[in-house]
Protein backbone atom coordinates (compact mmCIF):
# COMPACT_ATOMS: atom_id res chain seq x y z
CA UNK A 1 0.00 0.00 0.00
CA UNK A 2 2.79 2.41 0.92
CA UNK A 3 4.61 1.52 -2.31
CA UNK A 4 1.53 2.25 -4.41
CA UNK A 5 1.03 5.56 -2.63
CA UNK A 6 4.68 6.49 -3.23
CA UNK A 7 4.32 5.68 -6.94
CA UNK A 8 1.17 7.79 -7.05
CA UNK A 9 3.04 10.66 -5.43
CA UNK A 10 5.79 10.47 -8.04
CA UNK A 11 3.19 10.48 -10.82
CA UNK A 12 1.52 13.53 -9.25
CA UNK A 13 4.86 15.35 -9.17
CA UNK A 14 5.53 14.51 -12.84
CA UNK A 15 2.07 15.73 -13.82
CA UNK A 16 2.69 19.07 -12.14
CA UNK A 17 1.06 18.79 -8.73
CA UNK A 18 1.77 21.76 -6.42
CA UNK A 19 5.09 21.45 -4.63
CA UNK A 20 3.55 21.73 -1.15
CA UNK A 21 1.22 18.80 -1.92
CA UNK A 22 4.12 16.61 -3.05
CA UNK A 23 6.27 17.47 -0.03
CA UNK A 24 3.35 17.05 2.37
CA UNK A 25 2.47 13.70 0.79
CA UNK A 26 6.07 12.54 1.14
CA UNK A 27 6.14 13.56 4.81
CA UNK A 28 2.84 11.81 5.55
CA UNK A 29 3.95 8.62 3.79
CA UNK A 30 7.20 8.69 5.75
CA UNK A 31 5.41 9.04 9.09
CA UNK A 32 2.89 6.31 8.20
CA UNK A 33 5.71 3.96 7.22
CA UNK A 34 7.42 4.74 10.53
CA UNK A 35 4.17 4.15 12.44
CA UNK A 36 4.11 7.74 13.73
CA UNK A 37 0.81 9.56 14.34
CA UNK A 38 0.07 12.07 11.55
CA UNK A 39 -0.78 14.68 14.18
CA UNK A 40 2.94 15.49 14.09
CA UNK A 41 2.38 17.12 10.67
CA UNK A 42 -0.18 19.53 12.11
CA UNK A 43 2.15 20.24 15.01
CA UNK A 44 4.96 21.17 12.60
CA UNK A 45 2.63 23.41 10.60
CA UNK A 46 1.64 25.16 13.80
CA UNK A 47 5.26 25.39 14.99
CA UNK A 48 6.20 27.90 12.31
CA UNK A 49 3.80 30.40 13.90
CA UNK A 50 6.20 30.47 16.84
CA UNK A 51 8.99 31.77 14.59
CA UNK A 52 9.38 35.53 15.18
CA UNK A 53 11.38 36.02 11.98
CA UNK A 54 8.49 34.69 9.92
CA UNK A 55 6.74 38.02 10.40
CA UNK A 56 9.48 39.66 8.33
CA UNK A 57 8.52 37.80 5.14
CA UNK A 58 5.08 39.37 4.50
CA UNK A 59 6.26 42.88 5.39
CA UNK A 60 9.37 42.82 3.18
CA UNK A 61 7.42 41.16 0.34
CA UNK A 62 4.61 43.72 0.53
CA UNK A 63 7.14 46.58 0.51
CA UNK A 64 8.81 45.10 -2.55
CA UNK A 65 5.54 44.79 -4.46
CA UNK A 66 4.61 48.39 -3.66
CA UNK A 67 7.98 49.65 -4.91
CA UNK A 68 7.68 47.54 -8.05
CA UNK A 69 4.28 49.15 -8.72
CA UNK A 70 5.69 52.69 -8.29
CA UNK A 71 8.35 54.43 -10.40
CA UNK A 72 11.17 53.32 -8.11
CA UNK A 73 12.94 51.66 -11.06
CA UNK A 74 13.11 54.99 -12.93
CA UNK A 75 14.54 56.84 -9.94
CA UNK A 76 17.04 54.06 -9.28
CA UNK A 77 18.20 54.21 -12.88
CA UNK A 78 18.56 57.99 -12.72
CA UNK A 79 20.71 57.84 -9.58
CA UNK A 80 23.02 55.07 -10.81
CA UNK A 81 23.38 56.75 -14.21
CA UNK A 82 24.28 60.09 -12.64
CA UNK A 83 26.77 58.50 -10.21
CA UNK A 84 28.39 55.83 -12.43
CA UNK A 85 27.71 56.98 -16.00
CA UNK A 86 31.01 58.87 -16.33
CA UNK A 87 33.18 55.82 -15.58
CA UNK A 88 34.63 53.55 -18.29
CA UNK A 89 31.93 50.98 -18.83
CA UNK A 90 29.71 53.22 -16.76
CA UNK A 91 26.40 52.22 -18.32
CA UNK A 92 27.17 48.55 -17.71
CA UNK A 93 27.92 49.39 -14.07
CA UNK A 94 24.57 51.20 -13.98
CA UNK A 95 22.88 48.02 -15.18
CA UNK A 96 24.62 45.71 -12.70
CA UNK A 97 24.05 47.95 -9.69
CA UNK A 98 20.47 48.93 -10.55
CA UNK A 99 19.42 45.33 -11.20
CA UNK A 100 21.07 44.04 -8.03
CA UNK A 101 19.47 46.69 -5.82
CA UNK A 102 16.03 46.39 -7.43
CA UNK A 103 16.02 42.59 -7.06
CA UNK A 104 16.98 42.92 -3.40
CA UNK A 105 14.09 45.33 -2.85
CA UNK A 106 11.43 43.40 -4.76
CA UNK A 107 12.65 39.88 -3.98
CA UNK A 108 12.14 38.60 -7.54
CA UNK A 109 14.60 38.66 -10.43
CA UNK A 110 11.80 38.20 -12.96
CA UNK A 111 10.24 41.48 -11.81
CA UNK A 112 13.60 43.20 -12.33
CA UNK A 113 13.83 41.98 -15.92
CA UNK A 114 10.32 43.18 -16.66
CA UNK A 115 10.55 46.51 -14.79
CA UNK A 116 14.13 47.56 -15.61
CA UNK A 117 14.52 45.78 -18.94
CA UNK A 118 12.58 48.37 -20.92
CA UNK A 119 14.73 51.11 -19.38
CA UNK A 120 18.13 49.43 -19.55
CA UNK A 121 18.13 47.76 -22.96
CA UNK A 122 17.78 50.91 -25.12
CA UNK A 123 20.21 52.83 -22.89
CA UNK A 124 22.87 50.14 -23.25
CA UNK A 125 22.42 49.84 -27.01
CA UNK A 126 22.53 53.62 -27.46
CA UNK A 127 25.75 53.71 -25.43
CA UNK A 128 27.39 51.38 -27.96
CA UNK A 129 26.98 47.96 -26.39
CA UNK A 130 25.95 45.16 -28.73
CA UNK A 131 22.42 43.83 -28.56
CA UNK A 132 23.71 40.41 -27.48
CA UNK A 133 25.71 41.90 -24.61
CA UNK A 134 22.80 44.10 -23.54
CA UNK A 135 20.37 41.19 -23.52
CA UNK A 136 22.83 39.09 -21.53
CA UNK A 137 23.39 41.83 -18.97
CA UNK A 138 19.69 42.35 -18.27
CA UNK A 139 18.99 38.61 -18.13
CA UNK A 140 21.95 37.71 -15.90
CA UNK A 141 21.88 40.76 -13.61
CA UNK A 142 18.27 40.19 -12.63
CA UNK A 143 19.34 37.70 -9.96
CA UNK A 144 22.35 39.54 -8.51
CA UNK A 145 20.35 40.86 -5.58
CA UNK A 146 19.60 37.53 -3.88
CA UNK A 147 22.45 38.13 -1.42
CA UNK A 148 21.61 41.77 -0.67
CA UNK A 149 19.45 43.00 2.23
CA UNK A 150 16.47 42.55 2.51
CA UNK A 151 16.42 39.57 0.13
CA UNK A 152 13.51 37.27 1.02
CA UNK A 153 15.37 34.08 -0.07
CA UNK A 154 18.23 35.04 2.26
CA UNK A 155 15.81 35.40 5.17
CA UNK A 156 14.08 32.12 4.26
CA UNK A 157 17.39 30.24 4.30
CA UNK A 158 18.14 31.71 7.72
CA UNK A 159 14.76 30.64 9.12
CA UNK A 160 15.12 27.04 7.93
CA UNK A 161 18.76 26.74 9.04
CA UNK A 162 17.98 28.14 12.48
CA UNK A 163 15.03 25.75 12.88
CA UNK A 164 17.36 22.81 12.21
CA UNK A 165 19.82 23.96 14.90
CA UNK A 166 22.90 22.23 13.50
CA UNK A 167 26.39 23.67 13.35
CA UNK A 168 27.38 27.04 14.75
CA UNK A 169 24.56 29.36 15.76
CA UNK A 170 24.08 32.56 13.77
CA UNK A 171 21.67 35.47 13.35
CA UNK A 172 19.93 36.65 10.19
CA UNK A 173 22.02 39.80 10.40
CA UNK A 174 25.10 37.58 9.96
CA UNK A 175 23.71 36.51 6.60
CA UNK A 176 23.17 40.15 5.64
CA UNK A 177 26.83 40.89 6.37
CA UNK A 178 28.06 37.68 4.74
CA UNK A 179 26.44 38.49 1.39
CA UNK A 180 28.05 41.92 0.99
CA UNK A 181 31.56 41.04 -0.23
CA UNK A 182 30.45 38.16 -2.53
CA UNK A 183 28.05 40.51 -4.34
CA UNK A 184 30.75 43.15 -4.68
CA UNK A 185 33.10 40.47 -6.07
CA UNK A 186 30.52 39.40 -8.65
CA UNK A 187 29.91 42.97 -9.82
CA UNK A 188 33.64 43.76 -9.94
CA UNK A 189 34.38 40.69 -12.08
CA UNK A 190 31.46 41.48 -14.38
CA UNK A 191 32.68 45.06 -14.77
CA UNK A 192 36.27 43.90 -15.41
CA UNK A 193 35.08 41.52 -18.11
CA UNK A 194 32.93 44.28 -19.61
CA UNK A 195 35.91 46.65 -19.80
CA UNK A 196 37.95 43.94 -21.50
CA UNK A 197 35.11 43.07 -23.87
CA UNK A 198 33.83 46.62 -24.49
CA UNK A 199 36.78 48.75 -23.49
CA UNK A 200 36.48 51.06 -26.50
CA UNK A 201 33.64 52.35 -28.58
CA UNK A 202 31.07 52.83 -25.84
CA UNK A 203 29.74 56.12 -24.58
CA UNK A 204 30.06 57.66 -21.16
CA UNK A 205 28.33 60.69 -19.72
CA UNK A 206 30.15 63.56 -18.02
CA UNK A 207 29.83 63.77 -14.26
CA UNK A 208 27.49 66.65 -13.49
CA UNK A 209 26.96 67.41 -9.84
CA UNK A 210 23.64 69.09 -10.62
CA UNK A 211 22.31 65.87 -12.22
CA UNK A 212 23.39 63.82 -9.22
CA UNK A 213 21.66 66.30 -6.92
CA UNK A 214 18.51 66.25 -9.03
CA UNK A 215 18.42 62.44 -9.05
CA UNK A 216 18.95 62.33 -5.30
CA UNK A 217 16.29 64.98 -4.82
CA UNK A 218 13.74 62.99 -6.83
CA UNK A 219 14.47 59.86 -4.77
CA UNK A 220 14.62 61.74 -1.47
CA UNK A 221 11.75 59.75 0.06
CA UNK A 222 13.25 56.35 -0.81
CA UNK A 223 16.94 56.96 -0.12
CA UNK A 224 16.68 57.05 3.70
CA UNK A 225 15.04 53.60 3.82
CA UNK A 226 18.15 51.33 3.76
CA UNK A 227 20.02 53.58 6.18
CA UNK A 228 17.17 53.74 8.66
CA UNK A 229 16.41 50.02 8.50
CA UNK A 230 19.99 48.69 8.52
CA UNK A 231 21.10 51.31 11.00
CA UNK A 232 18.26 50.34 13.29
CA UNK A 233 19.03 46.62 13.02
CA UNK A 234 22.79 46.83 13.60
CA UNK A 235 22.49 49.45 16.30
CA UNK A 236 20.14 47.14 18.19
CA UNK A 237 17.23 49.57 18.19
CA UNK A 238 14.85 47.00 16.68
CA UNK A 239 14.76 43.39 15.54
CA UNK A 240 14.44 42.04 11.99
CA UNK A 241 10.66 41.65 12.27
CA UNK A 242 10.32 45.22 13.56
CA UNK A 243 12.59 46.44 10.75
CA UNK A 244 10.35 44.68 8.23
CA UNK A 245 7.23 46.33 9.66
CA UNK A 246 8.94 49.73 9.57
CA UNK A 247 10.02 49.10 5.96
CA UNK A 248 6.46 48.32 4.89
CA UNK A 249 5.07 51.36 6.69
CA UNK A 250 7.74 53.68 5.30
CA UNK A 251 7.35 52.42 1.71
CA UNK A 252 3.58 52.79 2.01
CA UNK A 253 4.01 56.38 3.19
CA UNK A 254 6.57 57.22 0.48
CA UNK A 255 4.82 55.72 -2.54
CA UNK A 256 1.17 56.41 -1.62
CA UNK A 257 1.34 59.68 0.31
CA UNK A 258 4.45 61.50 -0.88
CA UNK A 259 4.96 60.33 -4.48
CA UNK A 260 1.27 59.43 -4.99
CA UNK A 261 2.28 56.87 -7.62
CA UNK A 262 0.38 54.00 -6.02
CA UNK A 263 -3.27 54.89 -5.61
CA UNK A 264 -5.04 53.75 -2.42
CA UNK A 265 -7.49 51.66 -4.44
CA UNK A 266 -4.56 49.85 -6.12
CA UNK A 267 -3.32 48.70 -2.72
CA UNK A 268 -6.00 46.02 -2.61
CA UNK A 269 -4.48 44.34 -5.67
CA UNK A 270 -0.92 44.85 -4.37
CA UNK A 271 -1.84 43.27 -1.03
CA UNK A 272 -3.53 40.34 -2.78
CA UNK A 273 -0.57 39.67 -5.10
CA UNK A 274 2.06 39.98 -2.38
CA UNK A 275 0.16 37.88 0.16
CA UNK A 276 -0.46 35.12 -2.41
CA UNK A 277 3.32 34.96 -2.78
CA UNK A 278 3.81 34.98 1.00
CA UNK A 279 1.11 32.37 1.49
CA UNK A 280 2.77 30.01 -0.96
CA UNK A 281 6.15 30.47 0.77
CA UNK A 282 4.73 29.87 4.25
CA UNK A 283 2.72 26.84 3.10
CA UNK A 284 5.77 25.27 1.47
CA UNK A 285 7.87 26.17 4.52
CA UNK A 286 5.38 24.53 6.89
CA UNK A 287 5.21 21.22 5.04
CA UNK A 288 8.98 21.33 4.47
CA UNK A 289 9.54 21.52 8.23
CA UNK A 290 7.26 18.51 8.67
CA UNK A 291 9.26 16.66 6.01
CA UNK A 292 12.49 17.75 7.74
CA UNK A 293 11.18 16.27 10.98
CA UNK A 294 10.64 12.96 9.22
CA UNK A 295 14.13 13.06 7.68
CA UNK A 296 15.67 13.68 11.10
CA UNK A 297 13.64 10.88 12.72
CA UNK A 298 14.64 8.52 9.93
CA UNK A 299 18.29 9.64 10.26
CA UNK A 300 18.44 10.41 6.54
CA UNK A 301 20.96 13.30 6.89
CA UNK A 302 23.23 11.11 9.04
CA UNK A 303 23.08 8.26 6.53
CA UNK A 304 23.70 10.65 3.68
CA UNK A 305 26.73 12.03 5.50
CA UNK A 306 28.05 8.53 6.15
CA UNK A 307 27.57 7.68 2.47
CA UNK A 308 29.38 10.87 1.44
CA UNK A 309 32.25 10.14 3.81
CA UNK A 310 32.72 6.72 2.22
CA UNK A 311 32.90 8.13 -1.30
CA UNK A 312 34.01 11.75 -0.82
CA UNK A 313 37.22 12.16 1.14
CA UNK A 314 37.48 15.94 1.51
CA UNK A 315 35.40 19.08 1.93
CA UNK A 316 36.91 20.36 -1.34
CA UNK A 317 35.40 17.51 -3.34
CA UNK A 318 32.11 17.85 -1.49
CA UNK A 319 31.91 21.55 -2.41
CA UNK A 320 32.54 20.75 -6.08
CA UNK A 321 29.66 18.24 -6.08
CA UNK A 322 27.50 20.68 -4.11
CA UNK A 323 27.99 23.44 -6.67
CA UNK A 324 27.11 21.13 -9.56
CA UNK A 325 23.96 19.94 -7.78
CA UNK A 326 22.80 23.43 -6.84
CA UNK A 327 23.40 24.81 -10.34
CA UNK A 328 21.20 22.06 -11.76
CA UNK A 329 18.52 22.63 -9.13
CA UNK A 330 18.63 26.39 -9.70
CA UNK A 331 17.82 25.85 -13.36
CA UNK A 332 14.93 23.49 -12.58
CA UNK A 333 13.32 24.86 -9.40
CA UNK A 334 12.45 28.34 -8.21
CA UNK A 335 14.67 29.62 -5.42
CA UNK A 336 12.10 29.12 -2.64
CA UNK A 337 11.44 25.50 -3.57
CA UNK A 338 15.15 24.73 -3.84
CA UNK A 339 15.80 26.21 -0.39
CA UNK A 340 13.00 24.43 1.47
CA UNK A 341 13.72 21.06 -0.17
CA UNK A 342 17.52 20.95 -0.15
CA UNK A 343 18.64 22.89 2.95
CA UNK A 344 17.33 20.23 5.40
CA UNK A 345 19.26 17.55 3.48
CA UNK A 346 22.48 19.40 2.75
CA UNK A 347 23.04 21.53 5.84
CA UNK A 348 23.84 18.63 8.23
CA UNK A 349 26.15 17.08 5.64
CA UNK A 350 27.94 20.38 5.01
CA UNK A 351 28.38 20.96 8.75
CA UNK A 352 29.88 17.48 8.99
CA UNK A 353 32.56 18.62 6.54
CA UNK A 354 33.28 21.68 8.69
CA UNK A 355 31.42 24.21 6.52
CA UNK A 356 29.89 27.12 8.43
CA UNK A 357 26.08 27.43 7.97
CA UNK A 358 26.43 31.08 6.95
CA UNK A 359 29.05 30.21 4.32
CA UNK A 360 26.77 27.46 3.04
CA UNK A 361 23.92 29.96 2.75
CA UNK A 362 26.03 32.27 0.60
CA UNK A 363 27.14 29.34 -1.59
CA UNK A 364 23.53 28.19 -1.83
CA UNK A 365 22.13 31.50 -3.06
CA UNK A 366 25.12 32.28 -5.29
CA UNK A 367 24.49 28.99 -7.10
CA UNK A 368 20.75 29.50 -7.35
CA UNK A 369 21.12 32.99 -8.79
CA UNK A 370 23.32 31.58 -11.57
CA UNK A 371 20.83 28.75 -12.06
CA UNK A 372 18.17 31.34 -12.85
CA UNK A 373 19.76 31.92 -16.27
CA UNK A 374 21.48 28.57 -16.83
CA UNK A 375 20.52 27.01 -20.21
CA UNK A 376 18.42 25.27 -21.22
CA UNK A 377 15.59 25.91 -18.74
CA UNK A 378 16.68 28.77 -16.46
CA UNK A 379 13.59 30.82 -15.57
CA UNK A 380 15.08 34.23 -16.44
CA UNK A 381 15.90 33.09 -19.97
CA UNK A 382 12.23 32.55 -20.74
CA UNK A 383 11.11 35.73 -18.98
CA UNK A 384 13.63 37.76 -21.00
CA UNK A 385 12.70 35.97 -24.21
CA UNK A 386 9.05 36.88 -23.67
CA UNK A 387 9.77 40.42 -22.45
CA UNK A 388 12.09 41.38 -25.33
CA UNK A 389 10.44 39.18 -27.98
CA UNK A 390 13.69 37.40 -28.82
CA UNK A 391 14.25 33.71 -29.66
CA UNK A 392 15.30 31.66 -26.65
CA UNK A 393 18.49 30.57 -28.44
CA UNK A 394 19.56 34.23 -28.65
CA UNK A 395 19.17 34.50 -24.88
CA UNK A 396 21.27 31.34 -24.42
CA UNK A 397 24.11 32.84 -26.47
CA UNK A 398 23.83 36.20 -24.72
CA UNK A 399 23.85 34.78 -21.18
CA UNK A 400 26.63 32.19 -21.37
CA UNK A 401 29.56 34.69 -21.10
CA UNK A 402 27.99 36.22 -17.99
CA UNK A 403 27.48 32.74 -16.60
CA UNK A 404 31.17 31.93 -17.07
CA UNK A 405 32.24 35.12 -15.23
CA UNK A 406 29.86 34.43 -12.35
CA UNK A 407 31.04 30.81 -12.14
CA UNK A 408 34.56 32.14 -11.57
CA UNK A 409 33.16 34.35 -8.80
CA UNK A 410 31.31 31.32 -7.40
CA UNK A 411 34.53 29.31 -7.20
CA UNK A 412 36.21 32.12 -5.26
CA UNK A 413 33.21 32.46 -2.93
CA UNK A 414 33.13 28.70 -2.38
CA UNK A 415 36.81 28.13 -1.68
CA UNK A 416 37.60 31.38 0.15
CA UNK A 417 35.31 31.23 3.21
CA UNK A 418 36.79 34.44 4.60
CA UNK A 419 34.94 36.34 1.87
CA UNK A 420 31.65 35.36 3.55
CA UNK A 421 32.84 35.08 7.14
CA UNK A 422 34.94 38.26 7.29
CA UNK A 423 32.87 39.68 10.15
CA UNK A 424 33.69 36.80 12.55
Amino acid sequence: MITLAAIGLVVMAILGAPLFAVVLGAAMLGFIASDIDLAVVAIELYRITDTPLLVALPFFTFAGYVMARANTSHRLMAITKAVFGWMPGGFAIVGFVACAVFTALTGASGVTIVALGALLLPVLKEAGYSERYSLGLVTASGSLGLLIVPSVPLILYGIIAQQMDVGERFAITDLFLAGALPVILMIVLLVAWTLWRHGDGVKTTPFVAAEVWQALKEARWELPLPFVVLGGIYSGWFAISEAAALTALYVLFAEVVMYREVKPKALVEVIRESMVMVGSIILILGVALAFTNFLVDAEVPQRLFEFMQEHVSSALTFLILLNILLLLLGAILDVFSAIVIMVPLLLPVAVGYGIHPVHLGVIFLANLQIGYFTPPIGMNLFIASYRFEKPILDLYAASIPFMVVLLIALLIITYVPALSLWYL
